[in-house]
Order: structure tokens, then sequence, then C-alpha cells
């Protein structure tokens, strides 16, 4: 029996404090993560806040919570730099590939799937698209115009900051101070438009050439980056809900104006627990395509790249990631995904040793505490280092037990296989490596089609498409080729 959930303390960005987790609605979790702006292919970056936030999400039903875990998709309304004017990113990208924009949000959704599957992600409960939320979002618009923290400006809607920070600290969750924010404001072009340039857009009029654009209230226009997560967000979890997360690159702008946006609309603050997960790093120097120091995950599983000495199998990727705290950097390198990839390796071995132990009458070590040391690092804000490091505790005893140098009852022994089973497949979200079973079944197979070789030589066919159709029942594709039989 896993422990109360009321043991679970999470890190919340808005108070810079750990608290202790209590949901609006006891039993159910609501949880929204900022999903990719899909224009080109997910980066590491990114999939390490979507798989730190898988973990989370597994934790929480782990602890027998009802989760609803909604990831949007951004395919509209995201401006290059991040600002209230330019391009939007996809609209920028189809019109450079002379595609439709929806050709480039189907072609890198795709590839943001895939690699996610690869990394055993979870997919989310509710993936909403900011393009299949314009009412949702048009109607959040007017409310928020409605209680008067926005105004209207040649069709398009702007957020009124310093009259929302009357009555509400504007800059709360990053720590900003209004006063600062409006000094540090130089003024753009397109912003004479604004009251004032702190101001955000919530819908901006289209010009002629923009590609993606709708009817609204206002005119021809887009919705603003920022509202598309306040109106998806609370369509499903409801104007208050327990956890949002995303990375801290998101922390200001995005997720500040999304404070603003939730208590202008509806007189509440819309998250109760906000968490932010920290950024990657590549050979000790941030990731950034312009200076070549950037690494896509399918160059990081094929090995082609020239910034790491091998290929690494994508469940070792992820064991890696969950040897750093979620809020902590994590720099890849090539050294520490061997060293990575060796206790992976050790774990899975112990797990494989741990279904085959003989029990005795009693236990040489107190299991329980031992269990309990696993929930003690999870409910410390998710910790997973820790957990990682008690897991290897526990693998040197699982060891120790199966040389015969310590010794498990029948009850603990069961109790350590599904906890350890549970902490490992079920929160973690490692499974064994292809790599490691191809490893295993490779010297097998050679065998199995030396036999079918000779078999075939000696035109005894009968038993060579035995072997075949057999290995094809087992999911074996064996091909009989110029160059000789290869099997997948």
């Amino acid at each position: 029996m896993a422990p109360k959930s009321d043991q679970l303390h999470i890190y919340n960005s808005l108070s810079g404090v750990k608290q202790q987790f209590k949901p609006v609605n006891d039993g159910f979790v609501g949880l929204y993560v900022c999903g990719p702006t899909v224009y080109s292919n997910v980066h590491l970056g990114n999939c390490r806040t979507f798989i730190s936030f898988d973990m989370v999400y597994r934790y929480l039903l782990h602890l027998g919570y009802k989760v609803r875990y909604v990831r949007n998709i951004t395919d509209v309304g995201h401006l290059v730099d991040d600002a209230d004017e330019g391009e939007d990113k996809i609209g920028k990208k189809a019109r450079l590939e002379q595609l439709e924009p929806m050709e480039i949000v189907q072609q890198y959704t795709v590839d943001f799937h895939t690699v996610m599957s690869q990394f055993n992600a979870y997919p989310p409960n509710i993936e909403p698209t900011a393009t299949g939320h314009l009412i949702e979002q048009i109607e959040m618009i007017q409310a928020i115009l409605d209680n008067g923290f926005a105004y209207e400006s040649n069709g398009s809607v702007y957020f009124d900051v310093e009259k929302y920070n009357k009555s509400h600290p504007y800059g709360e969750l990053s720590g900003r101070k209004i006063e600062d924010l409006i000094s540090n404001t130089r003024e753009l072009d397109g912003q004479d438009e604004k009251r004032a340039p702190l101001d955000f857009a919530l819908w901006k009029n289209a010009s002629e050439e923009h590609l993606m654009k709708w009817p609204s209230p206002w005119g021809i226009g887009f919705p603003g980056w920022h509202i598309e997560c306040s109106a998806m967000s609370t369509k499903y979890l409801g104007a208050e809900f327990d956890i949002h997360g995303g990375g801290m690159d998101l922390k200001f702008p995005h997720h500040e104006c999304e404070i603003a946006q939730g208590c202008a609309a509806t007189g509440k603050s819309p998250v109760r627990y906000w968490m932010h997960g920290n950024m990657l790093t590549l050979n000790g120097k941030k990731m950034a395509k312009s200076t070549g120091n950037s690494l896509l995950p399918d160059e990081l599983f094929s090995g082609d790249n020239n910034l790491l000495e091998k290929a690494f199998d994508p469940m070792v990727v992820r064991f890696f990631m969950m040897q750093a705290h979620y809020r902590s950097t994590l720099d890849f390198t090539s050294d520490a995904l061997i060293a990575s990839e060796k206790g992976y390796a050790r774990l899975t071995e112990a797990m494989e040793v741990l279904q085959n132990l003989n029990a005795s009458e009693n236990s040489s070590a107190d299991i329980q505490e031992m269990i309990a040391k696993f929930y003690e690092a999870m409910n410390d804000d998710f910790n997973a280092p820790i957990l990682v490091a008690n897991l290897f505790d526990a693998v040197k005893f699982i060891n120790s037990v199966n040389d015969g140098n310590a010794t498990i009852s029948a009850v603990d022994l069961a109790s350590l296989q599904s906890e350890i089973q549970g902490f490992v497949v079920d929160v973690l979200g490692l499974k064994q490596s292809t790599s490691n079973s191809e490893k295993r079944l490779t010297p097998v197979m050679d065998l199995v089609l030396d036999l079918r070789q000779e078999a075939r030589t000696n035109k005894d066919w009968t038993t060579s498409d035995k072997i075949r159709d057999g290995l094809a029942a087992a999911g074996i594709v064996v091909k009989d080729g110029k160059e000789g039989t290869s099997w997948n």
C-alpha cells in the first residue's frame, strides 16, 4: 500500500517554497502543461520538460489520484521572438517551405508524438489545439473586456497591465516589479495602438498577407499566444485547478500573463501550484542552433552527430534525465551518458535477479524502511535523483541476497518486487531498452539462422519454412536477399 498522498510536497514557483499538496477536489488532480509550438522538430530541452512532467503525472497516478492531464499543441499565435509583433512561427515556416500552415503543424505534431513515444511518455488525457479552441479564446477575451481589464484598438485587443496591477500584483510569479518592467520596456514599431508598451495582445488584427486568421467581434485576426493556454486550461480543468507546469523560460511573460488573464476573466487566480522545469546544457554550454551546439533526439538515438561519442538508447537518456532534479540544470556529455548507460544496465539486471530470488524465513534488512525511502524522495517535490540513489541501495541488497550474503522473507520479497517494479517502470517510466534486448537476442538469432541456412543448403525446405514461420509468429520477420539473410 502506498503511503497517504497528503505527504506530497511541491515547490510552488508562485510562493517560492515547498508546500503540502492539497488538490482543489479530494482525490482528483488537474494538471496542465504548456505543450510545443509545432513549427520544427522537438528539441531535447523541450523533451526534458515533458519527460519531467510525465514523471510527475505517473507519480500522482501511483499515489492513487485520478488525474486529468492536459497538454496543448500551439498551432497559431506564437510570434517570432515571443513578441506581439512580427510573423507567426508556423506561418513563417509554411511560407519558407511553400506549404499550408496545417501541413507544417501536422508534420511536427507527428514528430513530437513519435519522439515522446520513444521516451516512453504517457500521452496526456486531453491534447487541445489552439486553432480548435478559438471560440473559447474569443469568449475569454470578451469577459476580460467586460470586466474592464482590456481595450480594443484598430481591430486588436490588448490587456491593460497597469489597470490590472491596481487590484492585482502583476509580476508575482516571476518576482518582477511593474515599475521596473515599465522602465525597461522600450517603444517598438507598431506599438502606437497600445496604451502602454507593457500591455500584451489578446487578439491581433491580421494584415492581408498573414496566413492564419479568423473572424472575431473585433475583425479578422488571430489570438495572442498567452490567451490560448488560459482558455484551454480553464475549459478542461476549471477556473481554478491544481498544477500548471512548463519550462522556466515560460515563467515570464507567458505564465505571468496567464495568471493575469485568469484573474481578470474570473476573479480567481487560476492555478494553485506552479511548477517549472530547468534547462539543458550540452557539453557545458547552452544548447543553441546558431552556435551548432544543438542536438535533436533522433541524432542522439542514432549517433549521427559530432557532439557525443556514440548513440544512446531512449531509455538510457530518460534514466539520465531522472538523475537530476527537474528544477536543476542538466548537462549532456558523453561521459555522463555512458555512466548512466552502465547504471541503467545494473538496475535492469537487478530487477531480473529480484524476480528469481529465493525467500528465507526472515529478512536481514528492514525492507519496509527501504520502500518508505522511495516515497520520501518522491514526496519531497518529486526528487527523482534521491529515488534513484535509494533504488541503487536496494540493488546492492538484491545482489547480496542473490550471492547468499543476505536474506529476505517471502512477504518482504513480494513487497519489494511490487514496489521496485512500481517505481522503476510506473513512476520513472523506464523499460527494458531495445538495445539490451537485441544484444541478448542477436547470438540466439545467429544460431537459428545458421540452422535455417543449413536446412536450405540441404534443400530441407520443410525445416527452413518451419523456422521462418515460427519466427514470424513470434513477431520476428526474416528476409532473404542477395547479401544474405536479415531479421527485424
